[in-house]
């Protein structure tokens, strides 16, 4: 992949990680635009460190306001290291058994398929996105109409919240298009919880799991590579993959203070009328053939 196109996928990727419009959906039709198959061992290890890039951004922007929220006392650590737990469990709990049901919607003939194969159909992220977007759509408009006074006392996570935005992120491990951040921030902000809390909250939630997940992608890289008996050439990806890191953690900062600024100013639902515009520009390229 030339530099040009990694600097292009960078961007988007860090811009729609952490904006509640689905990173996924929009790298892989950025990159069919682009003439670019992301499914090849190289290609899908630059994606772990555009990844890897976005994970740090959020850790840079939230560490201060995590600190002082859960990491002032031993109590507040513990209290927010069970709800960090539960919304976790929940996920795996949830996100497992669909990975398994889907995949077994989509063999063939008896074959497994690998979720992966998921990944590139633009006839599943469509429907994925609208009703990412539907969410989010109703979220916000709900959470406009709140009194003012609800969002001055600062409160902490309650377990409910916790639940409902551990049980959202399990589903949407398991589809492109249906933003992470955007349900589980939009489940919480329908449980009644505090925007700046349930923000902070939805991405310590990231933080736990990335880990995990980058670990397995980086497993299923090296899995193909050895499948395809095609040597993967780790060096050659790590130059312009650290380029790409750079470009993913700066995008993925001004996407932070976006994101921060409508959801404190009451746009939330903004992100769900792009999203569900997103859907139709994707089921149109669908239908276009791409």
């Amino acid at each position: 992949m030339n530099w040009l196109h990694i600097v292009i996928l960078a961007i988007v990727q860090g811009l729609t990680e952490l904006l509640p419009v689905s990173s996924s959906a929009h790298v892989i039709v950025t990159a069919e635009l682009l003439h670019e198959n992301m499914s090849t061992p190289a290609n899908a290890l630059l994606l772990v460190l555009l990844h890897t890039g976005t994970m740090f951004a959020v850790i840079v922007y939230f560490w201060r306001q995590w600190a002082d929220q859960f990491l002032s006392s031993w109590t507040r650590f513990w209290s927010f290291f069970k709800l960090i737990f539960l919304a976790s469990l929940l996920s795996g709990a949830v996100g497992y058994p669909v990975i398994l049901l889907v995949e077994h919607i989509l063999s063939q003939g008896g074959r497994p398929v690998p979720i992966e194969a998921l990944f590139h159909k633009l006839n599943w992220i469509a429907p994925a996105l609208a009703a990412a977007g539907l969410l989010i759509l109703w979220a916000g408009l709900r959470e406009a109409r709140r009194p003012a006074e609800a969002e001055t006392s600062p409160r902490e996570i309650r377990r409910g919240e916790a639940v409902i935005m551990g049980i959202l992120q399990g589903l949407a491990i398991p589809f492109r298009g249906f933003s992470r951040s955007g349900v589980t921030i939009s489940g919480g902000l329908l449980q009644g919880g505090q925007r700046a809390r349930i923000e902070s909250f939805s991405f310590a939630m990231v933080v736990a799991i990335t880990p995990l997940a980058i670990a397995r992608e980086l497993w299923r890289v090296h899995k193909a590579a050895h499948a395809a008996m095609t040597p993967l050439h780790a060096a050659a990806v790590l130059e312009p993959g650290l380029l790409g890191m750079a470009c993913a953690f700066l995008a993925g900062m001004v996407a932070l203070r976006w994101l921060s600024s409508w959801l404190e100013a009451g746009r939330w639902h903004w992100f769900g009328i792009y999203c569900l515009a997103a859907a139709a520009v994707t089921q149109a390229l669908y239908i276009k053939g791409w």
